[in-house]
């Protein structure tokens, strides 16, 4: 059977083809002759193309009244902006990674002093997010 991979190493994507050996649920007897050349191409590979960088400004660590990312991803909604009173709980933006959407909420009451993101941004974990008054 032949399976299309991507593999990555040292953060380098490549797409890989394989040959899959058939499985046996039991030992395999010895072979009395030598098998015949596979008449499948060996495993190619080449590069992927080169992830998206995440912006060119290196991510700023959470501060004391900072909302900080949960997870790395990318934003892809602003709930708020600065001078708005937020209570506790409110959304304030949402994040996604892996298909999947995580939204982040207000930690405490307070006043929107500063987005430190924009929609399509990628951020990292731990990463200011919103700053709070």
């Amino acid at each position: 059977m032949i399976k299309k991979l991507r593999v990555t190493v040292d953060g380098r994507s490549y797409d890989v083809t394989v040959e899959m050996a058939e499985e046996s649920t039991t030992a395999a007897a010895p072979v009395p002759s030598p098998m015949p050349a596979p008449s499948v191409a060996p495993a190619t590979v080449a590069a992927a193309p080169a992830p998206a960088t995440p912006a060119a400004s290196a991510p700023v660590a959470a501060g004391a009244n900072d909302v900080p990312s949960p997870l790395a991803g990318r934003v892809t909604a602003i709930n708020v902006e600065a001078g708005q009173a937020v209570k506790e709980g409110d959304h304030l933006l949402t994040l996604e990674a892996m298909k999947m959407n995580t939204f982040i909420m207000a930690p405490r009451d307070g006043t929107v002093k500063a987005m430190k993101a924009a929609v399509g941004d990628a951020v990292e974990e731990g990463q200011a997010l919103v700053t709070l008054e």
